[in-house]
């Protein structure tokens, strides 16, 4: 394990361990600069002044998980790479999902997490489709968990094996690399 990978898991862990005592609201974040995957510079939108609650729930890298987890994985040389929310190969409209990494070198140590929002109906039909292709489904307290087969994981899952996982809720749906990371996503 390379000392950068175990700093970043050891910053993602403090990170858990400091939101598990924490409550209330995280501080809305600063614009700040996002490299995507292609090099192009792009920055986060600029808060809009609005009474309408669509413009203040517009997900973001820097909303959908904690500012402080953002805030060290920047501290780490990490930027993100900000694309369309997908179940298989359907986007999901109003959703994000964000690959935070070391851009500047090619590596599969990164970190993903998405949200969006989503019915009842292309929830259930994603999770069928998710099923029928391999996915295994699991009814937790927070909603219905499909994560990809163990056997595909190959050791990058986390403690309990789970590797990429969707967590469907009342409206939404999350996403993050590991079952685990799950608990950083939150709402916009």
């Amino acid at each position: 394990m390379t000392r950068r990978f175990a700093l970043t898991l050891s910053a993602l862990a403090l990170s858990v361990v400091a939101l598990a005592g924490c409550s209330g609201s995280v501080p809305a974040p600063t614009a700040a600069a996002q490299e995507p995957r292609d090099g192009a510079t792009t920055s986060a939108p600029d808060p809009v002044a609005s009474d309408s609650p669509t413009a203040a729930a517009e997900p973001t890298c820097d909303t959908i998980i904690p500012k402080s987890t953002a805030d060290d994985f920047r501290s780490l040389g990490w930027s993100v790479s900000i694309e369309p929310f997908r179940i298989g190969a359907t986007e999901i409209a109003g959703g994000i999902q964000c690959k935070w990494g070391d851009q500047r070198i090619t590596t599969d140590r990164v970190q993903v997490f998405g949200w969006a929002p989503i019915d009842d109906a292309a929830a259930s039909e994603a999770e069928s489709e998710l099923v029928a292709s391999g996915w295994r489904r699991e009814e937790g307290s927070n909603g219905t968990y499909v994560t990809e087969n163990s056997s595909w994981v190959g050791g990058r899952g986390d403690s309990d094996g789970y590797g990429i996982t969707y967590l469907f809720g009342d409206g939404w749906v999350k996403l993050a690399d590991t079952r685990q990371s799950l608990f950083l996503v939150e709402g916009p």
